[in-house]
């Protein structure tokens, strides 16, 4: 990875680059664009780093990522090997933990990992190998959210068991204690050393909001439909831009108009 640009490109993938049929065909131009320019296109996602993988080679990157909302980094070092460095609890220690939430809560809390082929269709649009790639979970514990009232509740629970939980775009996910995208970054930047860069970091959902607190330029990604509502009021304060399209297109026309 190169340090001879001041900006990192730091984003989450679904929802906000890839649609929700995990295409990100309209931003395959500007992609193409910022490999030229040398400027790092850095994954931060919930995805699993086997996911990513599939994702960075298809897209041609070979930059750091982040994966499992902060649970781990990865990057390549100067021999094109990869390596990881843990932020979380492992899977296999997280994952009891569901089940004392989930009696703290009163409420079931399907994870990801039980979910039938059906299910994943149905829930993720994730089949076959894919959804055993978005299962092979290291750093987290992803799960169907309950009710509203539910998900209000969650955080405050999870916080008494020492841990964290963040809502992404279709799942909950249980997380170890002090792990978000930004905490992830922080360590990211650390860990490389150099000048540092100037961040534009672009989400969607509620579990991107430590990133876009961690960037110098934050961007929300809107769906079909709009904005997630969990970033109103930055919105409204200017403290984050809007994407003026949905995913790719957006993700695509925002980075040109702010650095190209």
């Amino acid at each position: 990875m190169t340090h001879s640009n001041s900006w990192w490109i730091v984003t989450d993938l679904d929802g906000t680059l890839l649609d929700h049929c995990y295409s990100w065909e309209p931003a395959r131009t500007t992609l193409r664009w910022l490999q030229e320019q040398q400027i790092p296109v850095i994954p931060c996602t919930s995805k699993t780093a086997e996911e990513v993988r599939g994702f960075r080679d298809a897209a041609g990157l070979r930059d750091p990522f982040i994966v499992e909302n902060g649970g781990a980094i990865h990057g390549e070092d100067a021999r094109g090997e990869e390596w990881e460095e843990a932020l979380g609890i492992h899977h296999r220690h997280l994952r009891p933990q569901l089940d004392a939430l989930e009696a703290l809560l009163g409420e079931r809390l399907m994870p990801l990992e039980e979910l039938s082929e059906s299910e994943g269709q149905r829930l993720l649009g994730l089949g076959g190998e894919a959804l055993a790639q978005a299962q092979r979970r290291c750093w987290s514990v992803p799960f169907v959210p309950p009710s509203a009232e539910g998900r209000k509740r969650l955080p405050a629970l999870a916080a008494s068991l020492g841990l964290g939980v963040v809502q992404g775009n279709r799942m909950g996910h249980l997380l170890g204690p002090d792990v978000s995208k930004g905490g992830a970054l922080s360590r990211l930047k650390q860990r490389l050393g150099g000048p540092l860069p100037r961040v534009l970091g672009l989400g969607d959902s509620p579990n991107d909001i430590p990133l876009l607190e961690a960037a110098d330029v934050a961007v929300v990604v809107p769906g079909p439909s709009g904005p997630h509502p969990a970033f109103r009021r930055a919105l409204e304060q200017k403290r984050y831009l809007l994407a003026p399209a949905a995913h790719g297109e957006g993700w695509a026309r925002v980075i040109r108009d702010l650095i190209g």
